[in-house]
């Protein structure tokens, strides 16, 4: 499979200010996997040390802070080759390891020859524990589930990515296009991005197969509860998981504690919250008081909505069957459109730097899905689940912030279209977003 992920390790390869790489992302996301692809790419040979297997290799880092010792004693153990520029040297497991993690600073200072990747389940949580850390030494990059433009990759579709990519002007994309991406992307709720659950249906066609893989993939997550350091929060993780379907189900998506359990308070229940959000298994979004720079100081912390890493993820920890796949547009549109949303924030999280919010008020009630930052400039967003587009909050926001907002973004079942300054995108565009608003701002401008 292809991964966009790649291209960005050849620019950190070949960068003249190139440091040891951290990769970071959820259990199952293709960390190891895209490391060992880019070593036989694109070096001579690829050195991997796994530390949780082979935990021996640990000693080593803390015998001696001396690069070229350490290196000499895992060749030796392992009998592989290590050379300077020509192989690519992964530690992978690393979580666990604080000596791996701070030689880094070592790698950096001493021995900027030697090109050094690492990459764990659960780095956001380790490397938020106070531990030495070679601040300033290190480069870090996310790795998040492949998107649907490498799905249709990945599913043999090459043709409809080059499509979408080539698109210059925001004009209907023409019935021979649109009807077989609508197809693909409820094929894409179905499996979600992670590699292998894609592998399973590109490749073998196989659902029994791929709902084995996403269980699987929920299980791993729920035992990787158990690691928080104080076990009391290990039922709470759990429970605000699980949670999650049923928060997304209601109209309103604002995260309830009272929706977790009975009588919780947010007290008792934000640490475990907060320990899915730095594991990176949870989207948090905060809820803004106004579309104005810079967008943190406008965040209600009272209020956010939480969405899943993955949408097939998603769907199958809320227990819907891949039949839904077949009815109509069903599953745009279950449970209040949640799958739909969580798959534009998903797209949205990885063409823009600046976390997304979102906008509501309540008397009367209005609410914008999503607010993102491009440049200096901020953009209101409308999730529709079909082609039913009748909304009035796009239009209350432009209301209330006239002077903010130069366009208006909503994704829909709907053709592509700009029409004054609402730019109508359809969802299987969603990867195709930062463009397509440039687009639409030379036309306005």
């Amino acid at each position: 499979m292809e991964r966009f992920a790649l291209q960005k390790l050849q620019d950190w390869k070949n960068s003249p200010h190139r440091k040891p790489l951290i990769l970071k992302g959820v259990r199952q996301v293709g960390k190891t996997w895209l490391l060992k692809e880019f070593g036989s790419r694109y070096y001579e040979n690829a050195a991997y040390f796994n530390f949780d297997e082979n935990e021996e290799y640990r000693q080593f880092f803390e015998m001696t802070k001396d690069v070229e010792r350490i290196l000499q004693n895992l060749m030796m153990a392992s009998g592989q080759k290590i050379l300077p520029e020509k192989t690519l040297i992964i530690f992978d497991e690393v979580q666990d390891c604080p000596a791996v993690i701070n030689s880094l600073k070592y790698f950096c200072e001493n021995t900027p020859q030697y090109h050094v990747a690492c990459a764990g389940s659960l780095l956001g949580i380790a490397l938020a524990a106070p531990s030495s850390f070679p601040v300033g030494k290190v480069h870090f990059m996310q790795i998040e589930p492949m998107n649907f433009s490498e799905f249709l990759l990945a599913n043999g579709d090459e043709n409809l990515v080059r499509y979408l990519n080539d698109i210059e002007c925001l004009e209907p994309i023409p019935d021979a296009f649109f009807h077989p991406l609508c197809e693909k992307l409820k094929m894409y709720y179905v499996t979600g991005g992670m590699p292998e659950a894609v592998l399973m249906w590109t490749k073998e066609r196989d659902v029994n197969a791929m709902q084995e893989v996403l269980s699987d993939i929920i299980n791993a997550y729920e035992r990787d509860f158990a690691k928080h350091p104080d076990r009391n929060e290990f039922p709470k993780i759990s429970m605000i998981w699980n949670s999650i379907p049923s928060q997304l189900s209601r109209e309103n998506k604002k995260f309830i504690y009272r929706a977790v359990k009975e009588g919780a308070r947010a007290r008792e229940y934000e640490d475990a919250l907060q320990w899915l959000v730095d594991a990176r298994l949870v989207y948090k979004i905060y809820r803004s008081r106004a579309p104005r720079l810079p967008l943190a100081a406008y965040d209600d912390l009272s209020a956010f909505k939480i969405y899943l890493v993955d949408v097939g993820l998603l769907r199958r920890l809320a227990l819907l069957a891949p039949t839904a796949f077949g009815e109509g547009n069903r599953l745009f549109t279950e449970f209040k459109g949640a799958l739909t949303e969580n798959y534009i924030l998903q797209a949205l999280s990885a063409q823009f730097e600046a976390q997304l919010r979102y906008w509501s008020q309540n008397n009367p009630p209005h609410e914008v899905d999503f607010l993102i930052q491009r440049e200096n400039d901020i953009f209101p967003i409308e999730v529709k689940a079909e082609s039913n587009i009748a909304g009035k909050s796009l239009r209350k926001f432009k209301e209330l912030f006239p002077e903010e907002i130069k366009l208006r973004i909503r994704f829909s079942l709907n053709n592509l279209k700009l029409d004054g300054d609402m730019l109508n995108i359809p969802l299987f565009m969603a990867d195709n977003t930062a463009k397509l608003i440039g687009k639409a701002l030379e036309v306005l401008t």
